[in-house]
Protein backbone atom coordinates (compact mmCIF):
# COMPACT_ATOMS: atom_id res chain seq x y z
CA UNK A 1 0.00 0.00 0.00
CA UNK A 2 1.63 3.66 -1.42
CA UNK A 3 2.17 6.12 1.64
CA UNK A 4 -0.69 8.36 1.01
CA UNK A 5 -3.25 5.51 1.26
CA UNK A 6 -1.85 4.28 4.67
CA UNK A 7 -2.26 8.18 5.97
CA UNK A 8 -5.71 8.30 4.85
CA UNK A 9 -6.40 4.63 6.65
CA UNK A 10 -5.16 6.02 9.78
CA UNK A 11 -6.90 9.41 9.46
CA UNK A 12 -9.90 7.46 8.58
CA UNK A 13 -9.23 4.90 11.57
CA UNK A 14 -8.57 7.67 13.88
CA UNK A 15 -12.20 9.27 12.99
CA UNK A 16 -14.03 5.85 13.85
CA UNK A 17 -12.06 4.88 17.32
CA UNK A 18 -12.93 9.14 17.92
CA UNK A 19 -16.69 8.42 16.76
CA UNK A 20 -17.56 5.29 19.04
CA UNK A 21 -15.14 6.98 21.91
CA UNK A 22 -12.45 4.26 21.76
CA UNK A 23 -8.74 4.68 21.81
CA UNK A 24 -6.85 4.79 18.52
CA UNK A 25 -3.55 2.63 18.27
CA UNK A 26 -0.92 2.65 15.32
CA UNK A 27 0.31 -1.09 15.19
CA UNK A 28 3.60 0.53 13.88
CA UNK A 29 4.63 1.57 17.16
CA UNK A 30 3.09 -1.53 19.08
CA UNK A 31 5.77 -4.29 20.33
CA UNK A 32 3.96 -7.48 19.68
CA UNK A 33 3.87 -10.29 22.42
CA UNK A 34 4.55 -13.43 20.69
CA UNK A 35 3.35 -15.55 23.64
CA UNK A 36 0.14 -14.07 23.95
CA UNK A 37 -0.28 -14.28 20.02
CA UNK A 38 0.33 -18.34 20.48
CA UNK A 39 -2.35 -18.64 23.31
CA UNK A 40 -5.33 -17.12 20.72
CA UNK A 41 -6.84 -19.27 18.26
CA UNK A 42 -5.46 -18.69 14.94
CA UNK A 43 -8.67 -19.18 13.24
CA UNK A 44 -10.36 -16.69 15.60
CA UNK A 45 -8.06 -13.87 14.98
CA UNK A 46 -8.99 -14.59 11.18
CA UNK A 47 -12.04 -14.81 11.48
CA UNK A 48 -13.12 -11.55 13.56
CA UNK A 49 -10.01 -9.89 12.13
CA UNK A 50 -8.74 -8.66 15.65
CA UNK A 51 -5.20 -8.73 17.40
CA UNK A 52 -4.13 -9.34 21.02
CA UNK A 53 -1.91 -6.40 22.57
CA UNK A 54 -2.26 -6.85 25.85
CA UNK A 55 -3.42 -9.55 28.52
CA UNK A 56 -4.33 -8.82 32.55
CA UNK A 57 -6.41 -10.83 34.26
CA UNK A 58 -9.64 -11.49 32.53
CA UNK A 59 -9.51 -8.60 30.59
CA UNK A 60 -7.59 -8.63 27.16
CA UNK A 61 -6.40 -5.47 25.37
CA UNK A 62 -7.20 -6.20 21.50
CA UNK A 63 -6.89 -3.84 18.40
CA UNK A 64 -9.72 -4.32 15.91
CA UNK A 65 -10.24 -2.47 12.42
CA UNK A 66 -13.82 -2.34 12.84
CA UNK A 67 -15.54 -1.10 15.89
CA UNK A 68 -19.25 -0.84 14.34
CA UNK A 69 -20.55 -4.23 14.93
CA UNK A 70 -21.23 -4.36 18.33
CA UNK A 71 -23.01 -7.69 18.40
CA UNK A 72 -20.29 -8.92 16.84
CA UNK A 73 -17.50 -8.22 19.18
CA UNK A 74 -19.73 -9.55 21.78
CA UNK A 75 -19.47 -12.74 20.50
CA UNK A 76 -16.03 -12.41 20.34
CA UNK A 77 -16.16 -11.69 24.42
CA UNK A 78 -18.17 -14.96 24.79
CA UNK A 79 -15.72 -17.42 22.59
CA UNK A 80 -12.81 -15.79 24.31
CA UNK A 81 -14.64 -15.51 27.85
CA UNK A 82 -12.59 -12.52 29.01
CA UNK A 83 -13.81 -8.81 29.15
CA UNK A 84 -12.25 -7.08 25.65
CA UNK A 85 -10.55 -3.54 26.02
CA UNK A 86 -11.09 -2.24 22.74
CA UNK A 87 -8.84 0.34 20.94
CA UNK A 88 -9.44 1.07 16.82
CA UNK A 89 -6.32 0.17 14.50
CA UNK A 90 -6.10 0.47 10.24
CA UNK A 91 -8.05 -2.72 9.12
CA UNK A 92 -4.60 -3.49 6.73
CA UNK A 93 -2.34 -3.41 9.42
CA UNK A 94 -4.57 -5.69 11.60
CA UNK A 95 -4.74 -8.34 8.45
CA UNK A 96 -0.96 -7.55 7.67
CA UNK A 97 -0.09 -8.11 11.69
CA UNK A 98 -1.95 -11.52 11.61
CA UNK A 99 -0.17 -12.94 8.77
CA UNK A 100 3.43 -11.90 9.98
CA UNK A 101 5.78 -14.04 11.59
CA UNK A 102 4.18 -15.82 14.74
CA UNK A 103 1.07 -16.64 12.84
CA UNK A 104 2.55 -17.56 9.67
CA UNK A 105 5.00 -20.11 12.23
CA UNK A 106 1.96 -21.90 14.01
CA UNK A 107 0.53 -22.68 10.42
CA UNK A 108 4.09 -24.44 9.95
CA UNK A 109 4.46 -26.11 13.52
CA UNK A 110 0.07 -27.27 13.37
CA UNK A 111 1.31 -28.94 9.60
CA UNK A 112 4.29 -30.53 11.51
CA UNK A 113 2.71 -31.97 14.21
CA UNK A 114 -0.81 -32.85 12.21
CA UNK A 115 1.63 -35.18 10.69
CA UNK A 116 1.27 -38.58 9.24
CA UNK A 117 3.34 -40.50 6.54
CA UNK A 118 0.95 -41.13 3.58
CA UNK A 119 1.40 -41.54 0.21
CA UNK A 120 1.50 -38.38 -1.73
CA UNK A 121 -1.71 -37.77 -3.97
CA UNK A 122 -1.24 -36.58 -7.22
CA UNK A 123 -0.58 -32.61 -8.09
CA UNK A 124 -2.56 -30.03 -6.87
CA UNK A 125 -4.64 -27.34 -8.55
CA UNK A 126 -1.99 -24.62 -9.64
CA UNK A 127 -4.94 -22.04 -9.86
CA UNK A 128 -6.22 -23.36 -5.98
CA UNK A 129 -5.35 -19.91 -4.05
CA UNK A 130 -2.87 -19.95 -1.23
CA UNK A 131 -3.77 -18.22 1.89
CA UNK A 132 -3.50 -18.06 5.44
CA UNK A 133 -7.04 -18.78 5.87
CA UNK A 134 -7.33 -21.68 3.59
CA UNK A 135 -4.29 -23.44 5.06
CA UNK A 136 -6.46 -22.80 8.86
CA UNK A 137 -9.43 -24.47 7.60
CA UNK A 138 -8.14 -26.99 4.89
CA UNK A 139 -7.36 -29.84 7.65
CA UNK A 140 -8.26 -32.88 5.88
CA UNK A 141 -5.60 -32.40 3.17
CA UNK A 142 -3.20 -35.02 2.75
CA UNK A 143 -0.78 -34.13 5.31
CA UNK A 144 2.55 -33.92 3.27
CA UNK A 145 0.21 -31.60 0.69
CA UNK A 146 -0.46 -29.02 3.96
CA UNK A 147 2.67 -29.30 4.54
CA UNK A 148 4.57 -28.20 1.28
CA UNK A 149 1.15 -25.33 1.01
CA UNK A 150 2.25 -24.14 4.66
CA UNK A 151 6.16 -24.13 3.71
CA UNK A 152 5.50 -22.17 0.56
CA UNK A 153 2.92 -20.11 2.01
CA UNK A 154 5.30 -19.05 4.92
CA UNK A 155 8.35 -18.19 2.83
CA UNK A 156 5.70 -15.61 0.36
CA UNK A 157 4.82 -14.04 3.43
CA UNK A 158 8.33 -13.34 4.73
CA UNK A 159 9.64 -12.15 1.65
CA UNK A 160 11.88 -15.06 0.83
CA UNK A 161 13.73 -14.88 -2.47
CA UNK A 162 14.43 -18.92 -1.69
CA UNK A 163 13.42 -21.75 -0.15
CA UNK A 164 15.81 -24.62 0.84
CA UNK A 165 15.16 -28.21 1.88
CA UNK A 166 18.09 -29.88 3.20
CA UNK A 167 18.09 -33.42 4.03
CA UNK A 168 20.55 -34.05 7.10
CA UNK A 169 21.76 -37.46 8.54
CA UNK A 170 18.88 -37.40 11.37
CA UNK A 171 16.71 -34.50 10.20
CA UNK A 172 14.96 -32.27 7.13
CA UNK A 173 15.77 -28.27 7.97
CA UNK A 174 13.60 -26.02 5.76
CA UNK A 175 15.41 -22.16 5.51
CA UNK A 176 14.50 -19.11 3.89
CA UNK A 177 16.81 -17.02 2.42
CA UNK A 178 15.52 -13.54 3.37
CA UNK A 179 17.69 -10.25 2.27
CA UNK A 180 20.70 -12.80 1.06
CA UNK A 181 21.15 -14.35 4.41
CA UNK A 182 19.57 -18.26 5.03
CA UNK A 183 17.32 -18.23 8.18
CA UNK A 184 15.75 -21.43 9.30
CA UNK A 185 11.80 -21.58 9.06
CA UNK A 186 10.71 -24.06 11.50
CA UNK A 187 11.82 -26.55 13.67
CA UNK A 188 13.58 -29.65 11.68
CA UNK A 189 11.41 -32.69 10.49
CA UNK A 190 12.18 -35.98 11.24
CA UNK A 191 14.18 -37.90 8.45
CA UNK A 192 11.43 -40.59 7.61
CA UNK A 193 9.28 -37.62 5.74
CA UNK A 194 12.23 -36.09 3.59
CA UNK A 195 11.86 -38.59 0.70
CA UNK A 196 7.85 -37.90 0.61
CA UNK A 197 8.12 -34.28 0.71
CA UNK A 198 10.81 -34.24 -1.90
CA UNK A 199 8.17 -36.15 -3.99
CA UNK A 200 5.59 -33.95 -3.53
CA UNK A 201 7.53 -30.74 -4.60
CA UNK A 202 8.62 -33.35 -7.86
CA UNK A 203 5.10 -33.83 -8.15
CA UNK A 204 4.56 -29.94 -8.40
CA UNK A 205 7.19 -29.33 -10.67
CA UNK A 206 6.01 -32.09 -12.79
CA UNK A 207 9.95 -34.37 -12.27
CA UNK A 208 10.62 -38.12 -12.43
CA UNK A 209 9.53 -39.19 -8.91
CA UNK A 210 11.00 -42.72 -9.40
CA UNK A 211 14.56 -40.31 -10.32
CA UNK A 212 17.02 -39.81 -7.17
CA UNK A 213 20.62 -40.50 -8.38
CA UNK A 214 20.87 -37.53 -10.88
CA UNK A 215 19.84 -33.87 -10.46
CA UNK A 216 16.19 -32.52 -12.01
CA UNK A 217 15.12 -28.97 -12.60
CA UNK A 218 11.45 -27.95 -12.88
CA UNK A 219 9.02 -25.44 -12.19
CA UNK A 220 5.18 -24.80 -10.85
CA UNK A 221 3.28 -22.09 -10.21
CA UNK A 222 0.92 -21.05 -7.77
CA UNK A 223 -1.99 -18.16 -6.88
CA UNK A 224 -1.30 -16.06 -3.84
CA UNK A 225 -2.65 -13.05 -2.99
CA UNK A 226 -5.02 -13.22 -6.57
CA UNK A 227 -1.30 -13.06 -8.72
CA UNK A 228 0.63 -16.14 -10.04
CA UNK A 229 4.01 -16.62 -8.79
CA UNK A 230 6.16 -18.81 -10.43
CA UNK A 231 8.71 -21.24 -8.58
CA UNK A 232 11.73 -22.40 -10.04
CA UNK A 233 13.02 -26.20 -8.98
CA UNK A 234 16.21 -27.82 -8.28
CA UNK A 235 16.14 -31.23 -6.70
CA UNK A 236 20.40 -32.39 -5.74
CA UNK A 237 21.03 -35.60 -4.72
CA UNK A 238 23.41 -35.80 -1.51
CA UNK A 239 24.80 -38.37 0.89
CA UNK A 240 21.71 -38.05 2.84
CA UNK A 241 18.80 -38.05 0.22
CA UNK A 242 17.62 -35.31 -2.15
CA UNK A 243 18.02 -31.15 -1.55
CA UNK A 244 15.52 -28.96 -3.12
CA UNK A 245 15.66 -25.41 -3.57
CA UNK A 246 12.66 -23.54 -5.31
CA UNK A 247 13.70 -20.09 -6.51
CA UNK A 248 10.31 -17.82 -5.98
CA UNK A 249 9.75 -15.72 -9.02
CA UNK A 250 6.86 -12.76 -8.40
CA UNK A 251 6.91 -11.56 -11.67
CA UNK A 252 3.61 -9.42 -11.75
CA UNK A 253 4.91 -7.92 -8.93
CA UNK A 254 8.55 -7.12 -9.44
CA UNK A 255 6.49 -5.73 -13.29
CA UNK A 256 4.63 -3.19 -11.09
CA UNK A 257 7.95 -2.56 -9.70
CA UNK A 258 9.98 -2.08 -12.53
CA UNK A 259 7.33 0.05 -13.99
CA UNK A 260 9.17 3.24 -11.71
CA UNK A 261 12.15 1.85 -11.32
CA UNK A 262 14.93 4.04 -11.60
CA UNK A 263 18.86 4.07 -10.60
CA UNK A 264 18.04 6.60 -7.81
CA UNK A 265 15.92 3.60 -5.60
CA UNK A 266 18.44 1.07 -6.01
CA UNK A 267 21.17 2.71 -2.78
CA UNK A 268 23.62 4.09 -5.01
CA UNK A 269 25.27 7.22 -3.57
CA UNK A 270 24.51 10.91 -6.10
CA UNK A 271 27.85 10.80 -6.75
CA UNK A 272 27.77 7.06 -8.35
CA UNK A 273 24.61 7.58 -9.83
CA UNK A 274 25.87 10.92 -11.23
CA UNK A 275 28.79 9.09 -12.87
CA UNK A 276 26.62 6.12 -13.69
CA UNK A 277 24.11 8.34 -15.68
CA UNK A 278 26.65 9.84 -17.81
CA UNK A 279 27.69 6.66 -19.09
CA UNK A 280 24.41 4.77 -19.96
CA UNK A 281 23.11 7.91 -22.11
CA UNK A 282 26.18 7.83 -24.39
CA UNK A 283 25.70 6.88 -28.28
CA UNK A 284 27.75 3.85 -27.73
CA UNK A 285 30.13 1.60 -26.06
CA UNK A 286 29.72 -1.19 -23.46
CA UNK A 287 28.63 -0.88 -20.07
CA UNK A 288 29.95 -3.90 -17.95
CA UNK A 289 28.12 -4.64 -14.42
CA UNK A 290 30.19 -7.18 -12.20
CA UNK A 291 29.47 -9.19 -9.17
CA UNK A 292 28.65 -13.11 -7.53
CA UNK A 293 25.29 -14.09 -7.99
CA UNK A 294 22.45 -12.29 -5.99
CA UNK A 295 24.41 -9.29 -6.02
CA UNK A 296 21.76 -7.23 -8.12
CA UNK A 297 23.31 -7.01 -11.17
CA UNK A 298 19.94 -7.87 -13.34
CA UNK A 299 18.41 -5.66 -11.51
CA UNK A 300 20.97 -2.69 -11.84
CA UNK A 301 20.35 -2.80 -15.97
CA UNK A 302 16.88 -2.96 -15.89
CA UNK A 303 16.95 0.31 -14.24
CA UNK A 304 19.27 1.48 -16.36
CA UNK A 305 17.20 0.47 -19.46
CA UNK A 306 14.22 1.58 -17.78
CA UNK A 307 15.75 5.39 -17.35
CA UNK A 308 16.75 5.66 -20.94
CA UNK A 309 13.99 3.78 -22.91
CA UNK A 310 12.28 5.90 -25.19
CA UNK A 311 9.94 5.28 -28.25
CA UNK A 312 12.67 6.09 -30.77
CA UNK A 313 15.04 3.56 -29.89
CA UNK A 314 14.88 -0.09 -30.30
CA UNK A 315 16.04 -1.90 -27.14
CA UNK A 316 16.78 -6.19 -27.40
CA UNK A 317 17.62 -8.51 -24.32
CA UNK A 318 18.76 -11.67 -24.36
CA UNK A 319 18.95 -13.26 -20.96
CA UNK A 320 18.74 -16.68 -19.14
CA UNK A 321 16.01 -16.53 -17.94
CA UNK A 322 14.32 -13.21 -18.61
CA UNK A 323 12.95 -12.85 -14.86
CA UNK A 324 11.00 -9.52 -15.15
CA UNK A 325 9.49 -8.32 -18.31
CA UNK A 326 9.76 -4.27 -19.53
CA UNK A 327 6.89 -2.82 -21.70
CA UNK A 328 8.33 -1.28 -24.83
CA UNK A 329 11.49 -4.09 -24.90
CA UNK A 330 12.43 -7.20 -26.76
CA UNK A 331 13.34 -9.71 -24.11
CA UNK A 332 14.64 -12.68 -25.54
CA UNK A 333 15.06 -15.86 -23.74
CA UNK A 334 17.83 -18.48 -23.98
CA UNK A 335 17.05 -21.86 -24.80
CA UNK A 336 20.33 -24.15 -25.12
CA UNK A 337 18.44 -27.56 -25.50
CA UNK A 338 16.67 -25.69 -28.85
CA UNK A 339 20.18 -24.04 -29.67
CA UNK A 340 19.73 -20.22 -28.94
CA UNK A 341 22.57 -19.59 -27.11
CA UNK A 342 23.73 -16.28 -25.98
CA UNK A 343 26.24 -15.81 -29.24
CA UNK A 344 23.84 -16.97 -31.49
CA UNK A 345 20.72 -15.26 -30.40
CA UNK A 346 22.89 -11.72 -30.30
CA UNK A 347 23.94 -12.55 -34.01
CA UNK A 348 20.25 -11.96 -35.11
CA UNK A 349 19.75 -9.42 -32.18
CA UNK A 350 22.27 -7.41 -34.73
CA UNK A 351 20.06 -7.89 -37.71
CA UNK A 352 16.96 -6.55 -35.71
CA UNK A 353 18.50 -3.22 -36.10
CA UNK A 354 18.95 -2.44 -32.38
CA UNK A 355 19.70 0.85 -31.13
CA UNK A 356 20.51 -0.54 -27.29
CA UNK A 357 21.37 -4.54 -26.17
CA UNK A 358 21.47 -6.11 -23.26
CA UNK A 359 23.52 -9.16 -22.87
CA UNK A 360 22.31 -11.35 -19.04
CA UNK A 361 25.95 -12.58 -19.05
CA UNK A 362 29.21 -12.69 -20.81
CA UNK A 363 30.42 -16.41 -20.27
CA UNK A 364 32.51 -16.76 -23.80
CA UNK A 365 34.62 -15.91 -26.07
CA UNK A 366 32.29 -16.03 -28.54
CA UNK A 367 29.81 -13.95 -26.71
CA UNK A 368 32.46 -11.49 -25.74
CA UNK A 369 33.49 -10.70 -29.04
CA UNK A 370 30.23 -10.31 -30.76
CA UNK A 371 29.87 -7.68 -27.81
CA UNK A 372 32.51 -5.84 -28.15
CA UNK A 373 32.06 -5.69 -32.30
CA UNK A 374 28.42 -4.63 -31.15
CA UNK A 375 29.83 -2.07 -29.00
CA UNK A 376 32.67 -0.64 -31.38
CA UNK A 377 30.03 -0.38 -34.73
CA UNK A 378 27.60 1.98 -33.23
CA UNK A 379 25.23 0.08 -30.35
CA UNK A 380 25.14 0.84 -26.87
CA UNK A 381 25.89 -2.79 -24.73
CA UNK A 382 25.25 -3.37 -21.87
CA UNK A 383 26.06 -6.58 -19.89
CA UNK A 384 27.30 -8.60 -17.16
CA UNK A 385 30.18 -10.79 -15.65
CA UNK A 386 31.22 -12.60 -12.98
CA UNK A 387 33.88 -11.37 -10.90
CA UNK A 388 35.38 -9.72 -8.32
CA UNK A 389 35.76 -6.37 -8.65
CA UNK A 390 36.54 -3.95 -11.34
CA UNK A 391 39.93 -4.37 -12.19
CA UNK A 392 39.54 -8.54 -12.05
CA UNK A 393 37.02 -7.95 -15.07
CA UNK A 394 40.06 -6.92 -17.43
CA UNK A 395 42.03 -9.90 -16.66
CA UNK A 396 38.56 -12.40 -16.93
CA UNK A 397 38.27 -10.45 -20.73
CA UNK A 398 41.85 -11.01 -21.52
CA UNK A 399 41.82 -14.92 -20.49
CA UNK A 400 38.80 -15.79 -22.72
CA UNK A 401 41.31 -14.40 -25.37
CA UNK A 402 40.01 -11.20 -25.86
CA UNK A 403 41.96 -8.48 -28.25
CA UNK A 404 43.05 -6.00 -25.69
CA UNK A 405 42.63 -2.84 -28.15
CA UNK A 406 39.01 -3.95 -29.01
CA UNK A 407 38.27 -4.65 -25.48
CA UNK A 408 39.16 -1.15 -24.10
CA UNK A 409 38.49 0.64 -27.03
CA UNK A 410 34.80 -0.99 -26.52
CA UNK A 411 34.17 -0.52 -22.82
CA UNK A 412 32.66 3.21 -21.39
CA UNK A 413 33.02 1.41 -17.90
CA UNK A 414 33.03 -0.68 -15.45
CA UNK A 415 30.83 -0.95 -12.15
CA UNK A 416 30.97 -3.84 -9.45
CA UNK A 417 28.39 -3.77 -6.92
CA UNK A 418 26.80 -5.73 -3.86
CA UNK A 419 24.42 -6.10 -1.87
CA UNK A 420 24.16 -5.10 2.10
CA UNK A 421 21.22 -5.07 3.96
CA UNK A 422 19.38 -2.40 5.84
CA UNK A 423 18.85 -2.02 9.58
CA UNK A 424 15.44 -2.37 10.43
CA UNK A 425 13.78 1.30 11.00
CA UNK A 426 11.12 0.01 13.57
CA UNK A 427 14.03 -1.47 15.80
CA UNK A 428 16.75 0.65 15.19
CA UNK A 429 18.74 2.12 17.75
CA UNK A 430 22.59 3.30 18.64
CA UNK A 431 25.63 0.72 18.99
CA UNK A 432 28.28 0.38 20.85
CA UNK A 433 31.65 -0.56 18.64
CA UNK A 434 33.98 -2.46 20.08
CA UNK A 435 38.14 -2.11 20.28
CA UNK A 436 38.47 -6.15 18.46
CA UNK A 437 35.85 -4.97 16.11
CA UNK A 438 37.62 -1.65 14.90
CA UNK A 439 40.24 -3.88 14.48
CA UNK A 440 38.57 -6.52 12.36
CA UNK A 441 37.08 -3.78 9.88
CA UNK A 442 40.68 -2.53 9.09
CA UNK A 443 39.29 1.19 11.18
CA UNK A 444 41.49 3.99 13.42
CA UNK A 445 38.68 4.36 15.82
CA UNK A 446 40.20 7.69 16.72
CA UNK A 447 39.05 9.03 12.88
CA UNK A 448 35.54 7.69 13.78
CA UNK A 449 35.36 9.29 17.19
CA UNK A 450 32.58 11.51 15.97
CA UNK A 451 30.53 9.01 14.16
CA UNK A 452 27.08 7.27 15.85
CA UNK A 453 26.81 3.51 14.54
CA UNK A 454 23.62 1.81 14.84
CA UNK A 455 22.19 -1.51 14.82
CA UNK A 456 18.73 -3.30 14.77
CA UNK A 457 17.50 -4.98 17.75
CA UNK A 458 15.42 -7.23 16.72
CA UNK A 459 11.55 -7.15 16.04
CA UNK A 460 8.60 -9.06 14.55
CA UNK A 461 8.70 -6.74 11.60
CA UNK A 462 12.03 -7.91 10.65
CA UNK A 463 11.64 -11.26 11.76
CA UNK A 464 14.22 -10.72 14.90
CA UNK A 465 16.83 -10.37 12.35
CA UNK A 466 17.60 -6.43 13.12
CA UNK A 467 17.57 -5.84 9.16
CA UNK A 468 14.98 -5.45 6.27
CA UNK A 469 15.38 -4.82 2.84
CA UNK A 470 19.17 -4.60 1.32
CA UNK A 471 20.85 -1.40 -0.65
CA UNK A 472 23.19 -1.50 -3.28
CA UNK A 473 27.30 -0.19 -3.07
CA UNK A 474 29.01 -0.06 -5.55
CA UNK A 475 32.66 0.84 -7.36
CA UNK A 476 33.13 2.51 -11.03
CA UNK A 477 35.59 2.30 -13.34
CA UNK A 478 35.71 5.30 -16.26
CA UNK A 479 37.51 4.08 -18.93
CA UNK A 480 39.56 7.00 -19.40
CA UNK A 481 42.31 7.84 -21.78
CA UNK A 482 44.94 7.21 -18.95
CA UNK A 483 43.50 3.85 -17.92
CA UNK A 484 42.98 2.71 -21.43
CA UNK A 485 46.34 3.46 -21.91
CA UNK A 486 47.82 1.63 -18.59
CA UNK A 487 45.90 -1.67 -19.49
CA UNK A 488 46.88 -1.94 -22.91
CA UNK A 489 50.69 -1.08 -21.30
CA UNK A 490 50.20 -4.00 -19.33
CA UNK A 491 50.50 -1.82 -15.89
CA UNK A 492 50.52 -3.46 -12.56
CA UNK A 493 46.76 -3.26 -11.20
CA UNK A 494 48.11 -1.09 -7.77
CA UNK A 495 49.29 1.80 -10.52
CA UNK A 496 45.32 1.00 -12.09
CA UNK A 497 44.08 1.14 -8.73
CA UNK A 498 45.96 4.64 -7.73
CA UNK A 499 45.24 6.35 -11.09
CA UNK A 500 41.46 5.61 -11.09
CA UNK A 501 41.01 6.72 -7.43
CA UNK A 502 42.93 9.80 -8.63
CA UNK A 503 40.44 10.08 -11.17
CA UNK A 504 37.03 10.02 -8.86
CA UNK A 505 36.88 6.29 -8.54
CA UNK A 506 35.16 5.55 -4.99
CA UNK A 507 35.74 1.82 -3.79
CA UNK A 508 33.48 -0.87 -2.81
CA UNK A 509 34.77 -0.83 0.82
CA UNK A 510 34.58 2.95 0.96
CA UNK A 511 31.18 2.57 -0.57
CA UNK A 512 30.34 0.35 2.66
CA UNK A 513 31.88 2.50 5.32
CA UNK A 514 29.63 5.55 3.69
CA UNK A 515 26.14 3.74 4.44
CA UNK A 516 27.48 2.81 7.98
CA UNK A 517 27.92 6.47 8.32
CA UNK A 518 24.61 7.39 7.16
CA UNK A 519 23.01 4.76 10.14
CA UNK A 520 22.34 2.72 7.03
CA UNK A 521 23.74 -0.33 7.78
CA UNK A 522 26.33 -2.04 10.37
CA UNK A 523 30.49 -2.89 10.11
CA UNK A 524 30.08 -6.78 10.51
CA UNK A 525 27.63 -6.46 7.55
CA UNK A 526 29.64 -4.60 5.26
CA UNK A 527 32.94 -6.65 6.33
CA UNK A 528 30.87 -10.03 4.81
CA UNK A 529 30.60 -8.52 1.67
CA UNK A 530 33.61 -6.30 1.08
CA UNK A 531 37.31 -6.93 1.38
CA UNK A 532 39.00 -5.13 4.87
CA UNK A 533 41.73 -2.50 3.61
CA UNK A 534 44.06 -2.03 6.81
CA UNK A 535 44.71 1.68 8.04
CA UNK A 536 47.06 3.64 6.87
CA UNK A 537 50.74 2.45 7.80
CA UNK A 538 49.69 -0.67 8.45
CA UNK A 539 49.59 -4.10 6.92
Amino acid sequence: MAEPEVQSELRRAQELAARYHYPFVDLRDVPMQPELLRSIPLDLMLRYEFLPLEAEDQQLTVAIGDPTDLDRLDELEMKLDRRLRIKVAAPTQVREFIKRTEPSQRVLEEATEDFRLEVVGEGSDAEEGLSLEHLVEDRDANPMIRLVDSIIFAGLERRASDIHIESHDNAVVVKNRIDGVLQEAMRPLAQEFASNLIARIKVMAELDIAERRVPQDGRFRVRYKGRPIDFRVSIMPSINGEDAVLRILDKESLSEKFKQLRLDVLGFSDRELRRLRRFIREPYGMILVTGPTGSGKTTTLYAALSEIKSDEDKIITIEDPVEYQIRGVTQIPVNEKKGLTFARGLRSILRHDPDKIMVGEIRDNETAQIAIQSALTGHLVFTTVHANNVLDVLSRFLNMGVEPYHFVSALNCIMAQRLVRVICEFCKRPAQVTPDMFEESGLDPATWRDGVFYEGAGCMRCNHTGFHGRTAIGEILALTDTVRALILEKRPTAELRRVARAEGMVTLRESALEKVRQGITTLKEINKVTFVEPPEGKV
